[in-house]
């Protein structure tokens, strides 16, 4: 039996997070959880859902609302009105998902040892920036994630294990920009790899995405490929 919740929680001083969770009441345990990091609209159903399908694995699956108070763009406008702070200011970034790091690890029903994060877009930098900040996750994986590395000082090495998902027709991080992430991973001494789907745009995941405007597609082979990739990364973390 699956237990849900929306659970309240500071991201600072002033914005509180209404992030929703979900595990296995079958397993009486403490459990690997994995933080869920939305795209840049916010924590909407479709990252519920995953957490639930998460918390079928046997793992606590934990919905991040990055934003406070659980606020979602509906429009173009709304949802860069939502991200353009946080994408300039990295530095309040990293600060929250540090907030969301501590909270979700201090939870009893957490094993605090076996914690992972999984970012979708927007949210794929957000898990990016919590371990560029030195925090020990055990891994993370972004999909169709935000690639670009921090410009204010974060640790020189990253101690977590990182897996990146991405289409190669993704017109948000082309590349030049795959490359220049692989050279900062190795740099700071990663345990890092890229997987690149051919013929593949952003929002690959996301069912319904197909706006030729903005470059997004679904793709229902690549978002198999990136399940299944992602499934096996979390066992290899979680049972190394």
């Amino acid at each position: 039996m699956l237990f849900e919740s929306e659970v309240e929680y500071q991201l600072n001083s002033s914005i509180v997070s209404k992030s929703f969770i979900a595990y296995d009441t079958n397993v009486t345990t403490p459990k690997p959880v994995v933080m869920i990091l939305p795209d840049w609209r916010g924590r909407s159903d479709f990252y519920c859902n995953i957490a639930r399908k998460i918390a079928l694995l046997g793992y606590v699956g934990f919905a991040v609302d990055i934003y406070g108070n659980a606020v979602l763009g509906q429009h173009i406008d709304d949802k860069k009105i939502l991200l353009e702070p946080l994408r300039q200011n990295r530095a309040e970034l990293i600060s929250r998902m540090q907030s969301v790091y501590n909270y979700i690890s201090q939870q009893s029903y957490v094993n605090s040892s076996q914690i992972a994060g999984l970012g979708y877009c927007f949210g794929g930098m957000c898990v990016l920036d919590l371990v560029r900040a030195g925090t020990r996750v055990n891994g993370i994986v972004s999909l169709h994630g935000l690639l670009a590395e921090p410009t204010i000082d974060v640790e020189p090495i990253i101690h977590s294990k990182i897996l990146i998902l991405h289409g190669y027709e993704d017109t948000y991080v082309k590349p030049n920009q795959i490359l220049e992430f692989a050279n900062e991973m190795t740099r700071k001494k990663a345990d890092w790899q890229i997987h690149i789907y051919g013929n593949t745009s952003h929002s690959f995941t996301k069912p319904g995405a197909d706006d030729p405007a903005l470059g997004l597609k679904y793709d229902a082979v690549a978002n198999t490929r990136s399940w299944d990739a992602t499934m096996y990364f979390l066992n290899e973390i979680f049972n190394a």
